[in-house]
């Protein structure tokens, strides 16, 4: 499964859009005409500056990149504010980033603009450079198991799946071919020259 398949922002993405129909708490900054549908709870035609809506991702996410003054102020999502983030900081190997969003990664990824510290992409990076140990040691350890995914997001149960599948055939390719192994010499030389830097010193 090629990686390419998702990742944002992708017009014929499956993951791009579902992650960017997510809503996100906004406070309308003008009033905004004709658009009275936006707010279920309101019966009048238009949106006035004040209200708090809750709107797609990729309609504020638009809105802030246009450059002109914008119309929406958007608020982080819960799951990457600071509450949230510390505890991800805590240890985010034991997080069930699936519990917290399915596309935790390419939402954060539309999101982090509207966070002018950049705490957001910091805890991005973080969160996965921290969890790819796990995910490459679940791909290479594990069995074809199901529940090992539970915990996953969706861009890592990806990640997961090729891993996994690398793992296998090469597994199978060595079992069908019989060829054993080798350390290669470079590899090797450096292990002697290791030892002898170890008899010389201790």
């Amino acid at each position: 499964m090629s990686l390419q398949l998702s990742y944002q922002p992708n017009y014929y993405s499956i993951d791009d859009i579902l992650a960017s129909q997510e809503r996100v708490p906004c406070k309308v900054l003008q009033n905004v005409l004709g658009m009275g549908k936006l707010n279920p709870s309101a019966e009048d035609k238009d949106v006035k500056a004040g209200t708090e809506l809750e709107l797609p991702v990729w309609l504020v996410a638009s809105d802030c990149s246009i450059g002109r003054q914008p119309i929406f102020a958007p608020e982080l999502p819960k799951i990457y504010k600071e509450a949230y983030r510390e505890i991800l900081k805590a240890d985010a190997t034991a997080v069930d980033l699936h519990k917290f969003n399915v596309y935790f990664y390419e939402l954060g990824a539309y999101v982090k603009q509207f966070d002018r510290k950049d705490d957001v992409h910091a805890i991005l990076l973080h969160t996965f450079t921290t969890r790819f140990r796990l995910i490459m040691d679940l791909a290479h350890n594990s069995e074809s198991n199901p529940t090992v995914e539970q915990k996953l997001d969706m861009l890592e149960r990806r990640i997961y799946r090729v891993g996994h599948s690398a793992r296998v055939k090469l597994n199978s390719w060595l079992l069908e071919s019989g060829v054993q192994l080798q350390a290669a010499n470079m590899v090797t030389n450096h292990r002697k020259r290791k030892r002898v830097d170890d008899d010389l010193f201790n």
